[in-house]
């Protein structure tokens, strides 16, 4: 049996992560465990072993706030082969006539069991025809039934079902609560390994215990040294790739030593995908020190003085969109090679240089006289405000003492749809339905002139191309908040005949493009 199941938790005590387990522990001493409960949490958390766990509680012969798990329920429930209580997985079991069967099913009494069990694994798989027709039996189940969906996407579950859970979250586990659980592993097999190995191993889990464990057991069938230095070897950081002169290759644009670098790599059998998730670790570590938080293990972030704050954002940048591209990559090193010649060659630092002048674009603030602010980016916020709306025109005054006034001007927003547009022309075209009427430095607020324009945007797919734009844009991660707002209306000087009423300025000159997303949207 691998570790993973031979020390997986039996026990509430036993779940190693602490907030889930004391959500539970307060949920079961309350003596009213609830027909329909959903565990939300990354993979490898701990979510199914939670919901076995309580299945043993709510069937335990003994009936404590603890499974004894010696009676014929826990014992069968352990082994899973207890037949009232039913584990599915949603992913293989999505449609609606699967949940019809499950219907069906749920009507039928427990055959020994005080309660039947149902944990729907990957919840957020089903159909939305299929979460309908199981959204009728939790609003209404029978008395004998508990079920417990887990997810690791609980966003993408629809909302009534949501409503009707009482949800427990399991957070990514801490690198403390790793080493928690690889210690029982490491106890109960009489296993020599020492602390800091065990650091590099929950490190390198990014959160999954289930993921740590299979690490762990994978050094100790391959009889590898359990040092941290080894450890550290076997899991792609110093063996097929050194960080220190790699790091010294980029600081000092040596572009063909950088490649020979990454193609050393791939010829001793490393993977680009290790390759970045070392990289990226390293860089952030690295970032983080320079606004003053250590992170991760000490020695993890070599030669970090190489490189300014700025640096090492654009940095960061480029490996993650290069991490991004890896598995479509036709050549798996491509993304990285094509990022390490954008760094070299001087395209970071543009990409950089570039940000920097589209803030300079962005009114800042000050708390200073009105004198103290630019002119210039006054006239330019003035005009785009009379675009929008010429009933803005007013007087300017003086921001008040310790306030921070940001605005969007005209060039910015006309910036932004530049950059959205060769990305999706459906988003730029929503886009010329709205204007910016907000922006405080971590949100930004936009006006959107029609409801239909308004769901559009805030879709997600949409809603994180047009921040990751507006980040890239203005130098700062964004927010984007739509509201509805009139929509300005043309006024042409003396024209003869106007049309009655005025006619809303979507564009200038773009019909074409609206006509394409509305083309897109309803077919041709």
């Amino acid at each position: 049996m691998t570790f993973y199941l031979k020390y997986r938790g039996q026990t509430l005590e036993e779940i190693d992560l602490k907030e889930a387990r004391e959500s539970l522990k307060r949920l079961v001493s309350s003596g009213k465990i609830p027909h329909a409960l959903l565990f939300s949490g990354p993979k490898g958390s701990g979510k199914t072993s939670a919901a076995r766990i309580l299945a043993k509680i709510i069937n335990c012969e003994k009936q404590g706030s603890e499974p004894c798990n010696k009676c014929d329920q826990c014992v069968s429930i352990t082994k899973g082969n207890n037949i009232d209580v039913i584990e599915l997985d949603a992913a293989s079991h999505r449609g609606i006539d699967d949940v019809r069967a499950l219907r069906d099913a749920v009507k039928l009494s427990a055959a020994r069991a005080r309660k039947k069990v149902y944990i729907i694994d990957e919840a957020h798989m089903l159909t939305l025809e299929a979460s309908n027709a199981l959204l009728k039996t939790l609003e209404e189940p029978p008395a004998h039934v508990v079920f417990i969906l887990a997810t690791t996407n609980p966003e993408k579950l629809i909302e009534t079902i949501r409503s009707r859970c009482v949800n427990i979250v399991f957070k990514k586990a801490s690198s403390q609560e790793i080493i928690r659980s690889l210690n029982k592993v490491v106890k109960g097999e009489k296993i020599k390994i020492k602390e800091d190995a065990l650091g590099v191993i929950a490190e390198k889990s990014q959160g999954s215990f289930r993921d740590a464990v299979k690490t762990l057991e994978q050094l100790t069938s391959e009889k590898e040294s359990l040092d941290k230095k080894s450890v550290e070897e076997f899991l792609f950081r110093r063996k097929t790739f050194n960080l220190e002169e790699f790091l010294t290759y980029l600081a000092q644009d040596e572009t063909k030593k950088a490649l020979t670098e990454i193609e050393q790599v791939i010829q001793k059998g490393g993977s680009m995908q290790d390759l970045l998730e070392f990289l990226l670790t390293s860089l952030r570590a690295g970032l983080l020190a320079k606004v003053g938080i250590a992170s991760g293990p000490e020695g993890l972030w070599p030669g970090g003085e190489r490189f300014s704050k700025e640096d090492l954002i654009n940095l960061i940048k480029l490996f993650t969109e290069a991490h991004g591209e890896l598995k479509g990559a036709f050549i798996e090193q491509l993304p990285v090679e094509v990022a390490v010649v954008k760094w070299c060659e001087g395209e970071g630092r543009k990409l950089q240089s570039a940000r920097l002048d589209q803030n300079s674009l962005v009114a800042k603030g000050d708390t200073g006289s009105p004198s103290s602010r630019s002119p210039k980016l006054d006239s330019a916020s003035e005009n785009l405000a009379q675009t929008i709306d010429p009933s803005s025109r007013r007087q300017p005054t003086a921001p008040l003492k310790g306030e921070m006034k940001l605005e969007i001007t005209e060039e910015v927003w006309r910036t932004i749809l530049a950059h959205v547009k060769p990305i999706n022309t459906s988003i730029e075209a929503l886009l010329r339905a709205a204007r910016p009427i907000g922006y405080d430095g971590k949100v930004l607020t936009l006006g959107v002139f029609y409801k239909f324009h308004k769901e559009r945007l805030e879709e997600n797919s949409h809603r994180r191309v047009l921040e990751d734009v507006v980040a890239g844009v203005l130098g700062n991660p964004a927010r984007i908040v739509c509201t509805l707002t009139e929509p300005p209306v043309r006024r042409e000087p003396e024209v003869k005949n106007p049309p009655a009423g005025g006619e809303p300025v979507l564009t200038e000159g773009g019909d074409k493009d609206i006509i394409k997303i509305a083309e897109e949207i309803f077919g041709n």
